[in-house]
């Protein structure tokens, strides 16, 4: 008889810790994923007296890809039309709780000695709350129609995109050892450089393509498909220096704009539910009872500034944002906890060795007490802002009260409307473009123009791989100088005022000058040419580009394409 392998028991384990503990949960009505935790612990081997698992290693990888299959379902949930519609309350509401968040987890972890990482991690796991815990806590009390349940879960949104931020952050900051304001800086750049590349590249690619295959889709072959994508992703983006985690929740968040999503994110989440429990189940693996009673202090002092953090700084950065006091308390009350990206954040330290041992079960431990005390706190945020406003002299509510007057209304004035427009499309236009340029420019020098030498000789072989880049580029750089120059805002703006037209033939002029230092540089890396033959041959390659008809007529239909792609879904809901 064969023996069965070490995993496979594990699994086997695993799965039936998990689903006791689920099963009792569900009798006591608490979240699940504290089931999960607590599964863990027992299944670990810090439970005496009890069988646990063997392969710590084989658990690990497979808690790996619970992270990423967890970030996937994420991204399916994410929409980058919803962050731009939700105006400018949530994100600055999200941006002033992550950073009050942070700086109170770096100053408690000083407080007690902890090194520079340790604090700088755990800044970063009380900045984030829980999406599944409050999400949960608000449909069991009947709270997901209320004004400020909408608010907090638009914050939440914008806190799970700013998380994966900072998983990139921390982890550049964790290969360096140091804060290096460069480095730092070039990581932000390369970050936004390769989201907006593979946003615009994914959603002008995979709709298409989806739409072509659509007759050949089944639930097996999309299932199939759509984990094919999001593992492709994973792969680029750690061969590009990002973590597995980052590349499946932008996936994720492509294929969230195509008409297929709902029912991929149907397909996709029995095998996340899998994953993702095993990989909450290794969390609780990492409960050391020894060590929570050993820095039960710790563990009592976070709590206790989560609690003060969330409600104190909580309350101002939604004020700040523009919401009455009664409101923002009510939503600094529902954020008194953190969860997913705690734990994930506590697994990357580890697995980066950039954190000390402790930390994992002091967060663990921190997360379990603050989730039981989420829907007691969202309770007790009426009767505080009672108390605040009976304490409050009414001098300062009323002055609080007028400042937090209708910002959506101040935001949608028509006074500069079509400069705001203008300015904005012109904004993204140049950025797009300039990016897909950047993007064929690397491409093309780093592996065509190698190819290219390997064929023709000297000089013929730069003259080709310049003309291939510039026609590859060439719609690219029409659309970056031109597209858009022709719209109602710039019409409307063109016949208001001589100074408006001064400054619209400015903007133009900056757009023809980064089209014409993109075909410098193909030139400088290519051909080598400069001085004023290069110069003269610079204008005329512009010139042509400009006024070619065709150009214009395939970028503009690239452009539709993109648009189409983009607004699919919402066309069909």
């Amino acid at each position: 008889m064969s023996e069965l392998e070490p995993l496979i028991a594990d699994l086997a384990l695993i799965l039936i810790c998990a689903g006791a503990m689920t099963l009792l949960f569900k009798r006591l009505k608490q979240p699940v994923v504290l089931g999960y935790i607590v599964a863990g612990f027992i299944a670990s081997p810090n439970m005496p007296y009890m069988p646990s698992v063997t392969d710590l290693h084989g658990v690990h990888l497979w808690s790996e890809i619970g992270v990423i299959f967890l970030l996937f379902a994420l991204g399916l949930e994410f929409s980058f039309r919803k962050i731009l519609r939700m105006g400018a309350a949530p994100i600055i509401a999200a941006c002033s709780v992550i950073m009050g968040m942070m700086l109170v987890g770096m100053f408690t972890g000083q407080m007690f000695g902890w090194s520079k990482m340790d604090c700088i991690y755990l800044g970063g796991m009380l900045a984030m709350s829980s999406t599944t815990i409050i999400f949960k806590a608000f449909d069991d009390m009947g709270l997901r129609q209320k004004r400020f349940a909408s608010l907090v879960l638009s914050v939440l949104i914008i806190e799970d995109i700013l998380a994966i931020v900072l998983m990139v952050m921390l982890s550049t900051l964790a290969v360096s050892k140091e804060f290096e304001g460069s480095q730092m800086l070039m990581s932000i750049l390369k970050l936004a450089f390769f989201l907006v590349l593979w946003f615009v590249v994914g959603i002008y690619l995979i709709p298409l393509f989806l739409r072509k295959v659509k007759s050949l889709m089944s639930n097996e072959t999309m299932l199939i498909t759509a984990l094919a994508l999001c593992f492709g992703m994973v792969v680029i983006a750690s061969a590009v220096g990002f973590s597995a985690a980052f590349g499946a929740f932008i996936m994720g968040s492509i294929l969230a704009e195509t008409v297929e999503a709902e029912q991929i994110e149907h397909l996709v989440s029995p095998v996340k539910d899998l994953f993702g429990a095993i990989f909450f189940v290794s969390v609780g693996m990492m409960v050391d009872v020894a060590l929570i009673v050993q820095y039960i202090v710790p563990i009592l002092c976070i709590i206790a500034a989560i609690m003060l953090g969330q409600t104190i700084l909580s309350t101002g950065g939604f004020l700040l944002s523009g919401q009455p006091l009664k409101t923002a308390m009510q939503c600094s009350f529902s954020l008194t906890q953190i969860g997913e990206f705690a734990f994930i954040l506590a697994t990357l330290g580890t697995s980066l060795g950039v954190t000390s041992d402790f930390l994992y079960p002091i967060v663990v431990a921190v997360s379990v007490f603050t989730t039981f005390t989420t829907p007691y706190m969202i309770r007790l945020a009426e009767p505080a802002y009672g108390l605040v406003a009976r304490v409050l002299p009414q001098r300062f509510q009323a002055k609080i009260e007028s400042n937090t007057s209708d910002v959506e209304e101040a935001e949608t004035e028509e006074q500069y409307g079509h400069w705001r427009a203008y300015l904005k499309r012109v904004g993204v236009i140049i950025l797009i473009y300039s990016v897909l340029c950047m993007a064929i420019i690397a491409l093309m020098l780093y592996f065509g123009k190698p190819f290219i030498a390997g064929l023709l000789s000297s000089p013929w072989d730069n003259i080709v791989t310049a003309l291939i880049i510039l026609i590859i580029c060439a719609p690219f750089l029409w659309a970056l100088m031109r597209y858009g120059s022709r719209s109602e805002d710039v019409v409307a703006l063109w016949n208001s005022s001589r100074l408006a037209r001064v400054k619209l033939v400015a903007f133009q002029l900056l757009r023809l000058a980064i089209g014409a230092a993109f075909v410098s540089y193909i030139l400088y890396k290519t051909v080598h040419w400069g001085s004023i033959l290069g110069a003269f041959v610079v204008l005329a390659i512009v010139f042509s580009i400009v006024f070619s008809p065709r150009l214009r007529k395939s970028s503009e239909q690239m452009s539709k394409t993109f648009t189409e792609n983009l607004n699919e879904r919402e066309h069909q809901d």
